[in-house]
């Protein structure tokens, strides 16, 4: 289920091509639940700019597919069935995990916590009925910057940090993760 770095695409998207992305990304998340009737695992990269599919994003994107999967095999959960794949939105996995929903989704936030690679990932769970269990499910507080303390949305609406520095920090985190080993 990995995705080769060496392939990514370097594309810039458009606001409408991310926008038919996520609606294509629902679909297939609809059919999965429709197919296993079990919670759906939807992981992304958080990827600013317009380039998300990029050598980047795939490395990262492994870091988090390689600790979804042992979070599984630790938690005895059975992965009926995984997919990677890339969009215009960046690489995208999908795991239809045998687990109660809430408690996959309490893992998957332990996990964003946890991991140093954990902020740049986007881990949706989604009950067999398709609802998305958000952090404010469990009263957790919004996702945070990644350079300062204020809420993500709100520095990316306001565009508060310059492209540049949010993917520097975002290569700084992947070094700090390749160097400890972690997942590989």
């Amino acid at each position: 289920m990995r995705l080769l770095p060496e392939h990514a695409t370097q594309r810039a998207v458009s606001i409408p091509e991310l926008l038919a992305s996520r609606d294509e990304r629902q679909a297939r998340q609809h059919a999965w639940l429709t197919r296993h009737h079990a919670p759906l695992v939807s992981f992304t990269v958080v990827a600013p700019g317009p380039i998300k599919d990029s050598a980047l994003t795939r490395r990262i994107f492994n870091h988090g597919v390689t600790a979804l999967l042992a979070l599984a095999e630790k938690s005895a959960w059975i992965v009926r069935e995984q997919t990677a794949l890339v969009s215009a939105s960046g690489p995208e996995g999908l795991l239809s995990i045998e687990a109660p929903a809430h408690d996959l989704k309490l893992a998957t936030i332990e996990l964003e916590h946890s991991h140093p690679l954990g902020r740049l990932w986007d881990i949706d769970v989604l009950t067999p009925e398709g609802e998305i269990l958000s952090r404010r499910h469990f009263a957790l507080p919004a996702r945070r910057c990644l350079l300062c303390e204020q809420s993500a949305a709100d520095c990316a609406r306001g565009k508060t940090h310059a492209l540049s520095d949010l993917l520097t920090q975002m290569e700084a985190l992947l070094h700090d993760a390749d160097s400890r080993n972690i997942n590989q």
